[in-house]
């Protein structure tokens, strides 16, 4: 008879960040479907997370996003189609295009932002500002400190 595997008694804190990411961002795209945005995805969050108001080049979100400048191109040509961004010159340098949001992306990604605050203040109010403000803190340390090429980036996708 095969031994049974030795399952932790509690969960190790990756899948459990994995988990809360799955819960905040679920409530993000019912909210956000609510509100007239339906298509985007967690995946466009290379793009609606990192471009800049003047716009950003494909390779500068590439480069952010931890994604490859293909897999980036791919949901900037997606948001494009749905009316999210626009390719423009880029005033520097003629040959290149900048991508920038339109009103339409900007109202999405200003919806996310409101979104995502009261996700955090209703957290806030339900288990105490300091531990959600505790918890804020320590993610962010946890993610200034860890190297950026240590990321696994086979399935990650930025979020919004």
């Amino acid at each position: 008879m095969e031994e049974a595997p030795n399952i932790p008694e509690r969960t190790p804190l990756p899948p459990l960040f994995d988990d809360a990411k799955r819960i905040g961002f679920a409530e993000l795209h019912r909210r956000l479907e609510a509100e007239g945005h339906p298509k985007i995805r967690n995946a466009h969050g290379c793009v609606f997370r990192y471009v800049d108001a003047e716009g950003s080049r494909l390779t500068e979100l590439a480069a952010l996003s931890g994604l490859t400048k293909q897999g980036v191109g791919e949901f900037v040509d997606e948001l494009e189609r749905l009316g999210y961004v626009e390719r423009v010159p880029d005033p520097v340098d003629g040959r290149a295009k900048l991508i920038r949001l339109t009103e339409r992306g900007a109202d999405a990604r200003q919806a996310a932002v409101r979104i995502f605050d009261e996700i955090e203040s209703r957290w806030a109010e339900r288990f105490g500002e300091e531990r959600v403000a505790m918890l804020r803190e320590v993610l962010e340390d946890i993610v200034a400190a860890e190297p950026a090429d240590t990321a696994d980036d086979r399935d990650a996708v930025p979020a919004l």
